[in-house]
């Protein structure tokens, strides 16, 4: 499918992804399962030797790799690996002590890994998998023939084009109410049905298509259970498009190793999903603070002090400047070098915006522009990915826009240790973090020094980058904060990702909403975006309209091609400067929802249907969010300030007003400028403290309670955890806190029935 019309001027990107060859007509080619013979078996999983329809014979192995989890790989050598291990290896299988392969003769062949369970039959071949009480989660589609004979879909096998194998394949089938969700961030909308994911990064010049930075094959289903595919390579995903009875993946790859994750619901499926891959990262807590930008235009050390005096002096929320490009010389970009004459002092700079409380966040990327200084060095050491000739690919990363360049060889280890001395000396001079560019541009036919195609080195290229700035970070500053634009499998240890070159428009905020809520639903908890968009100026009301979404994302960055600066908006600066003052009065809530997401793999900005997967409507409205368990959020994405907003299963109290509303319904909302549509769940004590300019740790919080009722919580914070039980007793709200945290005192929202007052008890831990 084209990116853009035909009519349209081609948008050409270097690395564009490699197209499977189509086969001649009436050339055969397809390999599926027919049968298959047991092998060998063990404890926790059996090896068959399976024969197909064009009488090959390949490799199959199934076993627990996990409780509620079992792997499937289809092969021809069963020692094969995916190729993109040659540079890293992204899931690590565990093991179950109950896990069971039971093998009864004529019967079929059982795993058992607890929640989860696979059926074999060998003759026909057929593989289903159930929960625990035998319920039906998930089966293999055997292939939809037409009314002429022909196979419309690509069952369990391997496929042939030309002679030559190029891809393993399966289907399962679906319910007619089958809804899935994941596969990075996606841009498109959340419920993937009918859509055709492609697990390629790109620079995706944007949030409103299906191209995406950062891809991640993995998704969740609506009937309780997830598919994880483990494969660096450009694997497609059929969903429902083809057929809409089935899902086909695609795997160009020397192998198809694929897991089944159990439920029943999305956070379960992402907790074992983070047991096969990572755990993610929390970010140290002043990220969550206000990330502010020199925007993509020419900056300079003066700019940027006169820039953070501006910000204390109006008593604007934040805690990182972030200078993007300019900071190093104009066409010289990324060779990790402060232009010299408009920052002559860089470690003076640092040392006094320290002193003012600021973090400093500098961008880069791995490429490194033919006219640097730095570009002829690190060719001759061989530093940068090769075209098959053997010359430097020197590539138009830039889209025509900026110098070509070469890109880093990140599978060489010298090249990396050249890499990380350069930002050491950065982050020695005061520097806390790295924005992480790009990194999207591997081309197809690039050669690495450790032999892999471009092809299979390019969706992981992105994990070594990160890797290797998370590294470095942590060992000056003993965290791992990158702010990162591409990712891919068990991204999820990078701990600060944003959405990428978003269009200035009410659609583009749209889409990305939608984008955050699919990443969020792929393993990935804290993400943010350029508040504000960033391609072209905001208009005053989408500027506060975003700058609102951004308050309440899990983090929040105001970055754009222009200013993003709060006084440059004169007319409406107070309604985005309170935006940014309700996220710092939040800020206990929220990094307490921040620490749970980091134990629990579920996202902070949290799809309806991660706390309501039984509800249909949960997994179409991707338009609004949970952040934590109790807060809605839906972003004002009409310009009349208007819209419809679909509360979930309860009672719902808005934020402004007190009004309480049932839930299971959409309800209109009207907001004027200065407030943006957010509820609370009935009955909820939401921590808050007195905003400052950056982000503290308070030793006394406020709990407001929304509504009366018995509650228990928890506050995390970097001095510990603090549990709050409150018990109703008539019109008395007895508050018991035991922890570092100090409730100072509780405030009752205006809503009807609040108890009349509070009694809180401070017990020692």
């Amino acid at each position: 499918m084209p990116y853009r019309p035909p009519l349209v001027a081609h948008e050409y990107f270097v690395a564009d992804p490699p197209e499977l060859p189509v086969r001649a007509h009436g050339e055969g080619g397809l390999s599926a399962l027919t049968a298959a013979e047991l092998v060998a078996a063990d404890g926790a999983g059996v090896m068959l030797k399976a024969v197909t329809t064009a009488e090959e014979t390949l490799v199959v192995q199934i076993g627990v790799a996990g409780e509620g989890v079992i792997r499937v790989r289809l092969s021809e050598d069963a020692d094969a690996r995916p190729r993109s291990e040659r540079a890293i290896a992204m899931v690590t299988p565990g093991s179950y002590a109950g896990a069971r392969a039971e093998v009864t003769p004529g019967g079929p062949i059982v795993i058992d890994a607890g929640s989860l369970r696979a059926e074999i039959r060998l003759a026909p071949w057929h593989l289903r998998f159930t929960d625990a009480t035998g319920a039906p989660l998930l089966e293999q589609d055997r292939g939809h023939t037409d009314i002429s004979g022909r196979l419309r879909t690509l069952p369990f096998g391997r496929s042939s084009a030309g002679g030559a194998h190029v891809a393993f394949h399966e289907s399962f089938e679906v319910a007619p109410d089958e809804a899935f969700a994941g596969f990075g961030e996606s841009f498109a909308p959340l419920d993937k049905r009918g859509q055709r994911p492609l697990m390629w990064n790109f620079d995706a010049f944007g949030a409103e298509s299906q191209r995406a930075y950062k891809n991640i094959p993995l998704y969740v289903s609506s009937k309780g259970y997830g598919v994880l595919v483990d494969s660096g390579a450009p694997t497609e995903f059929d969903v429902c498009q083809s057929t809409h009875s089935a899902v086909q993946i695609v795997v160009p790859d020397d192998v198809m190793d694929y897991y089944v994750l159990a439920g029943p619901t999305p956070a379960e499926v992402l907790e074992r999903y983070n047991g096969l891959t990572c755990r993610p990262v929390l970010p140290p807590k002043w990220a969550f603070g206000t990330w502010i930008s020199s925007g993509f235009c020419v900056d300079s050390q003066e700019r940027v002090l006169a820039r953070a005096r501006t910000i204390r002096e109006r008593g604007i929320p934040c805690d990182v400047l972030h200078l993007d490009t300019y900071w190093q010389t104009d066409g010289h970009w990324s060779d990790l070098r402060w232009d010299p004459v408009n920052f002559p002092e860089p470690e003076a700079m640092l040392a006094e915006l320290d002193g003012m409380g600021f973090k400093v966040c500098l961008w880069m990327n791995p490429y490194i522009s033919h006219q640097s200084p730095a570009f002829q060095e690190a060719a001759d050491a061989g530093y940068f990915l090769k075209k098959p000739d053997g010359e430097p690919y020197v590539a138009d990363t830039w889209h025509g826009s900026y110098p070509a360049c070469g890109i880093l060889d990140l599978t060489h280890p010298d090249a990396v240790r050249w890499f990380q001395d350069r930002l050491r000396a950065l982050l020695h001079q005061g520097v806390q973090a790295f924005k992480t560019d790009f990194a999207e541009g591997v081309p197809h036919d690039a050669v690495a020094a450790n032999g892999m195609t471009g092809t299979d080195l390019h969706n992981v290229y992105t994990l070594l980058f990160n890797d290797a700035v998370a590294e470095v970070t942590r060992e000056v500053h003993g965290h791992s904060l990158v702010w990162a634009r591409s990712s891919f499998l068990g991204g999820q240890r990078h701990s600060a990702q944003w959405s990428g070159d978003t269009y200035t428009s009410y659609a583009a905020m749209g889409s990305t909403i939608r984008g955050g809520l699919a990443h969020g639903l792929s393993g990935v908890p804290f993400w943010s975006h350029d508040a504000g968009g960033f391609t072209g100026r905001p208009s005053d009301d989408l500027f506060v309209r975003w700058t609102q979404f951004g308050a309440l994302s899990p983090l929040l960055r105001l970055h754009g091609t222009t200013s993003r600066e709060p006084w440059e908006f004169p007319a409406v600066e107070e309604h985005a400067v309170a935006a940014l003052r309700l996220r710092y009065r939040l800020m206990p809530y929220i990094y307490s929802a921040a620490v749970d997401a980091a134990r629990t793999g579920a996202p902070m900005m949290r799809a309806l249907c991660v706390d309501h997967p039984g509800d249909p409507v949960a997994w179409q409205a991707d338009l609004q969010y949970l952040l934590g368990r109790d807060l809605l959020v839906a972003p004002m994405t009409s310009p009349e300030g208007a819209r419809e907003v679909y509360l979930p299963e309860g009672e719902w109290v808005d934020y402004w007003t007190g009004e309480v509303h049932a839930g299971s319904r959409y309800v209109r909302v009207v907001k004027p400028l200065a407030e943006l549509p957010l509820f609370v769940r009935y009955g909820a004590l939401i921590p808050v403290a007195e905003p400052g300019d950056t982000v503290r740790t308070p030793d006394r919080i406020t709990l407001v309670a929304f509504g009366s009722g018995d509650r228990r919580m928890r506050i995390h914070d970097t001095d510990g955890e603090t549990a709050v039980t409150a018990t109703l007793e008539g019109d008395t709200l007895r508050v018991t806190v035991t922890g570092p945290k100090r409730v100072a005192a509780v405030e009752f929202a205006p809503v009807p029935g609040a108890p009349g007052r509070a009694v809180i008890t401070q017990e020692e831990i």
